[in-house]
């Protein structure tokens, strides 16, 4: 016969529920790391605005849009929204930062620079709220038409265009921006720029943030002397150089919101340059 201090091991056994390690751990859909992963590679190749070897092919010049501000006639939700804006002109797609506690008067201040190509004379234009549990919420967009005094005569325009969305055509509010436009035969050739690293750092919500970090420098080679001069040379390899733990501490002195490991991360991608994790890290706060 069991004794009772078995028969309560037993009973408590029975009791205990082995829960798993990712118990309550919220993780993005597959649709949405895709689609942040797609964006965030998207925005990687146009951060300098122009392919390296310069202007595409049938481009037309290059046109600058700036994403100042907006004004919605309505907040959804329960608490003030966090807007950004998504760009997209041709086949080029752009994305402003994120205006927390924006609410029904974001603002951006966002400058892009985009080629335009040859037949496009419209900007198709996006507003999300950004969401920490679900997708982001697709709020307002707009159709609108480039000026042709801005493409004719290169002028500098301004002006609210109207929002559609929910409330009905033209009427989820206003949204301001600057147009500007340079012809393709004004822009100068641009020299070779090296590719730029990108690491993609997830934030409280599951989007996938794009960090650019700085590139490893190229060493170039010197001629070899000639052979009755050559000497053995020790060889050189470069190393990573890991952020020690005062480093660490100091970064999150500096950047409160962001995470130890974040921090961590993206020191290593930098090869523990310190001024260049600095402002990778700049990158996430603006």
């Amino acid at each position: 016969m069991a004794s009772a201090v078995e028969v309560s091991k037993e009973n408590w056994s029975r009791a205990v529920l082995n829960i798993p390690p990712d118990f309550l751990r919220l993780t993005p859909s597959n649709f949405q790391v895709v689609a942040d992963h797609e964006a965030a590679m998207a925005l990687h190749q146009q951060q300098i605005g122009f392919p390296a070897f310069g202007l595409a092919a049938n481009t037309s010049g290059r046109l600058s849009i700036t994403v100042a501000q907006a004004k919605l006639v309505k907040n959804y939700g329960l608490t003030r929204m966090d807007p950004y804006v998504r760009i997209r002109v041709g086949h080029y797609i752009y994305e402003t930062q994120t205006d927390q506690n924006g609410g029904k008067t974001p603002r951006w201040n966002r400058v892009f620079h985009t080629q335009l190509p040859n037949g496009v004379n419209k900007i198709f234009l996006e507003i999300y709220d950004e969401c920490n549990f679900t997708m982001d919420e697709l709020i307002a967009w707009a159709e609108i038409k480039i000026p042709e005094a801005v493409i004719d005569k290169c002028e500098t325009h301004e002006d609210w265009y109207a929002l559609s969305g929910k409330s009905g055509d033209h009427k989820e509010g206003m949204i301001d921006l600057v147009l500007s436009f340079t012809p393709a035969s004004c822009l100068y050739q641009r020299p070779v720029q090296p590719q730029q690293n990108v690491v993609l750092v997830p934030n409280v919500s599951g989007r996938a943030l794009p960090v650019y970090v700085q590139p490893t420098p190229i060493q170039q080679i010197a001629q070899p002397p000639p052979p009755e001069m050559q000497q053995p040379m020790p060889q050189i390899h470069p190393t990573i150089q890991p952020l020690t733990d005062e480093d660490i501490a100091n970064l999150m002195e500096m950047f409160p919101n962001i995470d130890k490991e974040v921090i961590k991360s993206i020191g290593e991608a930098n090869r523990g340059d310190k001024d260049a994790t600095v402002n990778s890290l700049l990158q996430l706060t603006n």
